[in-house]
């Protein structure tokens, strides 16, 4: 969950706020950005939506891109 923990602090939130609005507990989110442990698809869908960024963004931290598409 790379870019979990680089979005959040892009957008200068602190772990307690985010896990407030996501209805989940600061540990939880703490474990998710050092992965320790994984985030259902349902709040991965939750977060993606949270933080307006691709599901593959949250996990990787690079946005998602077709290598089949001609630049």
């Amino acid at each position: 969950m790379k870019g979990l923990r680089e979005i959040r602090k892009r957008k200068k939130l602190n772990q307690q706020q985010v896990a407030i609005d996501l209805n989940i507990s600061r540990e939880a989110l703490s474990y998710y950005e050092n992965g320790k442990r994984e985030p259902s698809l349902k709040m991965l869908i939750t977060m993606s939506n949270y933080f307006n960024v691709s599901i593959d963004y949250l996990i990787t931290g690079k946005d998602f891109k077709d290598k089949n598409k001609i630049d």
